[in-house]
């Protein structure tokens, strides 16, 4: 789920806990994990609701001071497009992700298995074989912006950002503020297969 900087702490500790979104179908599911910038937070419901029944006391849960300015905010009412409100809680334990990132104790048989999903990466792609070439690149421009990074290779920036999307969860990469590094996983992956 995707939430503007000033949601994050308030996600992050706890008084934020429902959202509202306007879709013509849920992008989310109860029951399942999310990542967002305020931490990971676990989807607990998801219903359709009339703007009428949206109360304050929900607009304070959503981190706005009154239904009528989360209303407000909101985007326009579209044709097919219900209003629903998301509730979620935080989610205490670590990120698989970021546990798998950490791993840099690779065997023969995980850097295989790593070698393995890369080359399926690479067949799947309609760009061809770049996987162990991202990895590469972010090796060497570490904390380079993702367009500059695309540039380089010569590709457009929203695939090449996707493409290191799969990197990361792979556990090879970790997202910057500005850029990537890879991880200690990744790190590990290209020196034990130069």
């Amino acid at each position: 789920m995707r939430f503007t900087k000033p949601y994050w702490a308030g996600i992050a500790d706890g008084t934020i806990t429902v959202a509202f979104r306007r879709w013509a179908r849920p992008t989310v599911v109860a029951g399942r994990p999310y990542r967002t910038g305020g931490g990971r937070v676990e989807v607990m419901s998801v219903t359709v609701i009339d703007e009428e029944k949206v109360s304050d006391v929900d607009a304070i849960a959503a981190g706005h001071p009154s239904a009528t300015e989360l209303l407000a905010g909101l985007p326009e009412s579209e044709p097919g497009r219900d209003l629903y409100r998301v509730e979620f809680r935080i989610l205490d334990e670590p990120d698989p992700r970021e546990l798998l990132a950490n791993d840099a104790d690779l065997d023969a048989d995980a850097v295989a298995a790593i070698s393995s999903r890369l080359d399926r990466l690479d067949k799947a792609s309609s760009f061809g074989t770049w996987t162990r070439d991202t990895l590469a690149l972010i090796a060497e421009h570490p904390a380079t912006r993702a367009p500059e990074l695309a540039e380089i290779v010569g590709r457009e920036t929203q695939p090449f950002k996707l493409d290191v999307r799969k990197l990361k969860n792979l556990g090879l990469t970790h997202s910057l503020g500005i850029g990537y590094e890879l991880s200690a996983r990744g790190r590990a992956y290209l020196d034990a297969t130069k």
